[in-house]
């Protein structure tokens, strides 16, 4: 068995791989058809025109499903593996939750509603996936600070707290950069702008902002690399019962998720 295969780490891998890709495709087909300028243009603006509009579309909105899902699984098994009585965490864990769904449905904001056709809606949208997405990260942190050592080992906590800062000095950056951005361009339609020229005003900012972006993106992204190993001990497995030897009789099916002894139902909780 590969090491994908192992458990429900498949989630996390697919979530990374189909967001880098979505970002990657959308981004090459926008450069080779002169859409935005090759030097690190804002995501969104990389899925504005047709054909990549469409494409870029259908993509981000089965990441979202896809995010959904990683962050699910992902309280469920920290609800398993937390005391009753530790509070604390079971609130970091809902909380962990609210943040993580509500970072996936930003992306099917940013996926449906173009930067240059309602823009305040899609920077809802933009704000619901980085900002809250880098909140959901320092969330999780502080959930793998209150489990280490007795559930997971100190080095991953590092790893994730390290992803935390990351995205943190980005988000700030991608916001003061921003500010001065608009600021020193009034007048200037800028949501609509999708071509710089090297040395106008407000070049250098757009380029700091752009950057900062990416990297919070990038940052987000690699986050659920830290998942692997702990889905790897997550199985899934669904048994139907059938009440009645007729179907037509009584239509109605059970089904259940089998516990066995030493094993948790991965939809009740997991282990690591």
């Amino acid at each position: 068995m590969w090491w994908f295969q192992q458990g429900l780490c498949v989630l996390p891998v697919a979530l990374v791989t189909w967001t880098s890709a979505t970002f990657v495709f959308a981004y090459i087909t926008a450069v080779l058809l002169r859409h935005v300028d090759p030097l690190v243009p804002y995501i969104s603006d990389t899925g504005t025109m047709p054909p990549e509009r469409c494409v870029f579309g259908i993509m981000l909105d089965i990441s979202s499903f896809l995010g959904i899902a990683t962050t699910y699984v992902r309280y469920k098994q920290v609800q398993a593996l937390t005391a009753q009585d530790d509070t604390g965490l079971h609130r970091l864990n809902i909380l962990g939750l609210i943040l993580g769904c509500m970072s996936s449905l930003g992306m099917c904001v940013v996926a449906n509603f173009q930067k240059t056709t309602l823009f305040s809606v899609h920077m809802v949208g933009a704000v619901l996936t980085l900002g809250v997405g880098a909140v959901y990260i320092l969330v999780q942190t502080l959930v793998s600070y209150r489990m280490q050592p007795h559930v997971h080992g100190k080095g991953i906590f590092w790893a994730r707290l390290g992803v935390g800062l990351w995205s943190s000095v980005s988000v700030v950056s991608m916001f003061v950069s921003s500010v001065i951005m608009y600021s020193s361009l009034p007048g200037v339609d800028v949501e609509k702008k999708l071509h710089w020229i090297p040395g106008e005003t407000g070049y250098t900012a757009h380029i700091i902002s752009t950057i900062s972006e990416w990297s919070l993106a990038l940052s987000f992204v690699s986050f659920f690399l830290t998942y692997i190993r702990d889905f790897q001990k997550i199985t899934l497995r669904a048994e139907a019962s059938l009440q009645s030897n007729h179907l037509y009789d009584s239509p109605h099916y059970n089904v259940r998720l089998p516990v066995s002894h030493g094993e948790i139902s991965p939809l009740l909780g997991g282990s690591t």
